[in-house]
């Protein structure tokens, strides 16, 4: 049950990840900026997992869940980013 949701927040969190990529467009001086703050996000929520989940006990699924919810933050950054920037 861990596996499965977990490996369903991965697609889902890759999927919102990929396609706000592709909409913000090819890389120039302002969205170069926007997916480096993106990586950045991407880092801080990998290093704060590290910190949070246990590194014995089921690692394999919080390892799961550690690069889902980073995928996911990262995101959720892009999307707020696109909507701030480009719809407005």
């Amino acid at each position: 049950m861990l596996i499965s949701s977990g490996f369903v927040l991965l697609m889902i969190a890759c999927i919102l990840a990929y396609a706000f990529y592709k909409k913000i467009g090819s890389e120039d001086e302002r969205t170069k900026q926007i997916s480096l703050n993106s990586a950045f996000i991407l880092l801080c929520v990998v290093i704060l997992c590290d910190m949070i989940f246990p590194k014995e006990y089921m690692w394999q699924i919080f390892f799961l869940y550690k690069y889902s919810f980073a995928i996911l933050a990262a995101g959720i950054y892009l999307a707020v980013r696109y909507k701030k920037d480009f719809l407005s």
